[in-house]
């Protein structure tokens, strides 16, 4: 090893180090537990200390000899410098802790400690009550930094202190936090009236959150051409399968193919609160099935467990993927989490539910959460043959749900569908057609939200009537729009740099297998696709 290889090494170490430490929730999230009974010091006075720590970094990492280091190295020091960037960026120019009262919610650091079994109860549950003693600190640090608020982020933060205050209260133990936590939701309260910030971040600050979420060199303008282009394409695909299934089951088409017979699956595939569990463990069952027997990739033994989602993460979606960190190696299982829908929610609002995520939808989501996508590439990620301690780390949410969007595509366009046959073919090519313009349509709203400014109707015109969405699912999405920015095009533009890849790989290896190129995708962890990409030798 030589002495540049040396110093990026332990450079690497140093600055992963000190971000675990500065972050002690990320750090749980993503498997180290050195730092389990603390909160994170998001302060002024420790922002400013964070940011001249990542500028030295950032100086010692331009000093090293790259031209001395060996091809996987090179492509961490890259991983690790955008990552630092990242932090930075997020720091200095979006600052979400002067403006973002959901930030400052401690619930997810004590759920983190509750939800998964990669300690003795009795360790995590001390390291759970030691964070929970730091509340009363951690949220008068919050009072402090917060300034001028947007009213749907104090909202959205009122109602997540709720869960977090139950969480709380469930760890037996002085009642300091909970009164704590009480004492801020008054607070929030209160300072609701007067929460004039606006949820849009504005073109110039979106460019650089676009970027940094994505890492991958597209702009604003293009990615929204992209991605109306793309809209139109695939609406072009669901109006051919629509009309061929409509043929198939001998219905009249209608004035609007692609409705009637998405209405026809939904109301051919009921979903209940009583079969939504068994659904989504017969669904996952069948697609890792088949996966495996049609040499599409290959699924080593992994720990799957199917559970009841908790009440305060329900009304999303179905399922969810919740999987062990990349850093975790307790041998902890991977939980698919299946939820009926809120115990105060309407017949109607339920029904409209269960329309969106019918039976055959609940195929394509299991693929996309499960197998194989989020709980077979999350576990390659952590027991991946090429992986390293900066590939863990800097985890791209841009390959995670690119992948997840791919495998829903080979695995229909392999032949995969609920039941034998070509009319329930059709109706999961339908349904996963939906799926990639509901895909499309995140990333126009992201931009249409934060640079455009998109309207509520215009954005509910486009996902009602170009993306066929139930109008709760619609809602639902406006609003994370307004409270998130950069991650909604992750998965549009994931699909594209992924499905790139695999192709790629095939004109490279044409003789390989499906199973071999996907292999070879998923052994390097998940870092953002150009990484891949350096690292699979494209």
């Amino acid at each position: 090893m030589n002495s540049a290889t040396e110093e990026f090494r332990r450079l690497s170490i140093q600055a992963i180090e000190y971000l675990l430490a500065q972050d002690p929730v990320a750090a749980t999230w993503l498997g180290d537990h050195r730092f389990d009974a603390h909160l994170p010091d998001m302060s002024a006075a420790a922002s400013l200390r964070k940011t001249q720590a990542l500028e030295d970094f950032l100086t010692e990492l331009d000093a090293v000899d790259d031209l001395e280091l060996e091809h996987q190295d090179l492509v961490d020091l890259e991983i690790l410098r955008a990552q630092l960037l990242k932090v930075h960026f997020d720091m200095t120019q979006v600052q979400e802790p002067t403006w973002n009262p959901m930030v400052w919610n401690p619930g997810t650091a004590i759920h983190l400690l509750l939800n998964r079994d990669f300690a003795p109860e009795q360790e995590r549950l001390g390291n759970a009550r030691a964070r929970a003693m730091g509340i009363p600190a951690f949220l008068e640090s919050a009072r402090e930094t917060l300034g001028n608020m947007s009213a749907i982020h104090v909202e959205t933060a009122i109602s997540q202190l709720g869960g977090a205050l139950h969480l709380v209260q469930s760890l037996d133990m002085p009642p300091e936090p909970a009164l704590a936590i009480e004492e801020h939701i008054e607070w929030l309260g209160q300072r609701l009236p007067d929460s004039t910030r606006s949820p849009r971040r504005g073109a110039d600050l979106y460019a650089g959150i676009l970027w940094h979420s994505l890492d991958h060199a597209i702009d604003a303008n293009e990615l929204l051409d992209t991605s109306y282009a793309f809209l139109d394409t695939v609406t072009e695909s669901m109006l051919e399968v629509a009309k061929e299934y409509l043929d198939l089951a001998g219905i009249n088409q209608g004035e609007d193919p692609i409705r009637v017979a998405l209405n026809h699956i939904a109301a051919e595939s009921p979903v209940t609160n009583d079969t939504v569990l068994e659904l989504v463990e017969s669904a996952l069952i069948a697609s890792r099935e088949f996966a495996e027997q049609n040499d599409l990739i290959s699924i080593p033994e992994i720990q799957t467990d199917v559970i009841e989602m908790p009440e305060i993460h329900r009304g999303v979606a179905v399922a969810y993927c919740d999987a062990p960190g990349p850093m975790e190696n307790g041998g902890v299982p991977t939980f698919v989490a299946v939820a009926p829908t809120p115990s105060d929610w309407s017949v109607e609002r339920q029904e409209s539910f269960y329309r969106e995520y019918n039976a055959v939808q609940i195929h394509d989501l299991t693929i996309h959460e499960a197998f194989p996508g989020h709980v077979l590439q999350l576990a390659l990620s952590n027991q991946g043959a090429y992986q390293s301690l900066v590939r863990r780390f800097g985890m791209s949410g841009v390959f995670v749900e690119g992948w997840a969007v791919y495998s829903e595509e080979f695995m229909v366009e392999a032949g995969y569908s609920p039941e034998p046959g070509r009319l329930s073919q059709r109706a999961i090519r339908l349904q996963q057609l939906k799926m990639q313009a509901r895909m499309t349509i995140n990333a126009i709203l992201d931009i249409g939200v934060h640079s455009r400014h998109m309207s509520e109707e215009e954005a509910m015109d486009l996902m009602l009537n170009r993306g066929y969405q139930e109008e709760g699912e619609a809602a639902g999405k406006w609003r994370r729009a307004l409270l998130t920015a950069g991650q909604l095009p992750t998965y549009f533009v994931g699909y594209l740099l992924v499905k790139e890849l695999a192709n790629d790989l095939r004109v490279l290896h044409p003789d390989w297998s499906p199973r071999e190129v996907h292999d070879l995708m998923l052994s390097y962890g998940s870092p953002a696709p150009r990484y891949v990409r350096e690292l699979v030798g494209l």
